[in-house]
């Protein structure tokens, strides 16, 4: 039979596992240290739930059974797409058990049905982190979701990660303000700068949209403006000489979001007016990080303020959120070279098998050494040391315990010490897989 490739389902090598393992621990810390719980929501909701954001069939992987008769409720589900659907469920449905504002991380798996690409994939791993509040929710948490993020993409090995704001508040008042009234269709079309270049955004923005050539000059204006201090961006946005009541309001949130950014976490998040997030659900604050250098590459991270994504009739649960694309981040670190592990295996010792009637004292060395949290394995076969250390060396464990002389060699240098197995550690360095920058994991 055939093999049977599949592109869009991501597999990492064991070194790029360890890689992505050491970034989802750096994530989930940064998130917890910021009171954020961890929940898990299932892998499936009704298709009728998953289509509410308006994504099309073809994009939505349909779960069924293989012998499935007639149709039932059950029949319509599928995979989630990305986490937010599930979870304005799970506050829905547990919104009796939380306490609000409700700060929640979810890292899990998602999948789409779209055409596989450089960093995008079928099946890929987001991070997410947001906070609810029932009826309200104060700006500070839009605050507070920038800079976790940014402190949680400021860990991401081999590369620089920057984060862009906006506030549509701001970019709906300046809007307005110059006569484009079909605000929501200009947000969607500027939300495109990036891909389509400020010709064709002008171009749509005439034809679809009525704008004359100054409204449509004064909204690329407002896009191109930069800056990392409330200062400056403040200035800018002055120049075009447009104000309106929801303008101000925007403006004033997006200076206090830089200021606290500038103290917490300088140089990592910096306001970008292109930003427009062309869903209709968000109502305040915008996020969207790319790499430095490699902006091209396109979003790695987005969310933003939603005031009415979750609602049950008789109440609002507002919220802020944003979205990380792990296996987007990894597929570029990795497929660049830009960090490695520098073993791809978490052992750090083998212990030496003289002969197997002694094997069972290979296996005590073992245990002493991993009840004090060292990594180890046994030699699978009796064979002569020699052939032992270069299954040591293939593996890429650093140190080979031999018990008839009490004796561990770093096979690396060469050097062999007496040692107990109940004192002896490895050097920090050694006792697990280290990430490292490019080709440092070879020197």
């Amino acid at each position: 039979m055939a093999r049977t490739t599949l592109s869009g389902f991501p597999e990492w090598t064991p070194a790029g596992r360890i890689v992505e393992q050491q970034v989802l621990d750096h994530v989930r810390r940064t998130f917890e240290l910021h009171g954020f719980a961890g929940i898990e929501t299932r892998a499936v909701e009704p298709l009728e739930e998953l289509m509410r954001k308006g994504e099309t069939s073809k994009e939505v992987y349909v779960l069924r059974r293989l012998q499935e008769e007639g149709t039932s409720a059950e029949s319509e589900l599928g995979l989630h797409f990305d986490l937010t659907i599930p979870f304005a469920r799970y506050v829905l449905d547990n919104a009796h058990h939380l306490a609000f504002p409700f700060k929640r991380y979810q890292i899990q798996k998602a999948w789409r049905g779209e055409r596989p690409q450089a960093g995008r994939f079928r099946e890929f791993t987001q991070a997410d982190i947001d906070v609810v509040g029932q009826d309200t929710l104060p700006f500070v948490f839009e605050v507070e979701v920038a800079i976790v993020m940014a402190e949680a993409l400021a860990g991401i090995p081999g590369v620089e990660v920057m984060m862009g704001v906006n506030n549509r508040k701001l970019s709906q008042g300046f809007y307005e303000a110059v006569g484009l009234t079909d605000v929501d269709g200009t947000l969607r079309i500027v939300d495109k700068l990036a891909k389509i270049g400020p010709a064709a955004v002008t171009e749509l923005l005439e034809e679809e949209l009525g704008a004359t050539a100054a409204q449509a000059s004064a909204a690329l204006r407002l896009a191109g403006i930069r800056g990392t201090t409330a200062s400056e961006v403040v200035a800018q946005v002055r120049e075009l000489c447009a104000t309106s009541e929801q303008l101000e309001e925007g403006l004033d949130e997006l200076a206090r979001l830089l200021d606290a950014a500038s103290a917490a976490i300088p140089g990592r998040i910096q306001a970008d007016l292109s930003i427009a997030r062309g869903l209709d659900y968000y109502t305040g604050t915008v996020y969207e990080a790319t790499i430095r250098g490699q902006e091209s590459y396109g979003s790695v991270c987005a969310g933003g303020r939603y005031d009415s994504l979750v609602v049950d009739g008789r109440r609002t649960f507002p919220g802020v959120g944003l979205s990380l694309g792990i296996s987007r981040l990894m597929s570029f670190v990795l497929g660049k070279g830009l960090a490695s592990a520098t073993r791809p295996v978490p052992t750090a010792v083998l212990v030496a098998v003289t002969d197997d009637a002694q094997r069972a004292e290979s296996e005590e060395v073992a245990r002493q050494l991993r009840s004090r949290g060292i990594a180890t394995e046994v030699s699978p076969t009796a064979s002569k040391f020699g052939r032992q250390i270069r299954y040591a060396d293939r593996r890429s464990i650093p140190y080979v315990w031999f018990p008839e002389s009490g004796e561990v060699k770093d096979i690396r240098s060469g050097e062999q010490v007496a040692a107990e197995p109940g004192g002896w550690t490895p050097p920090e360095a050694d006792l697990r897989p280290r990430v490292v920058m490019g080709s440092e994991a070879n020197e």
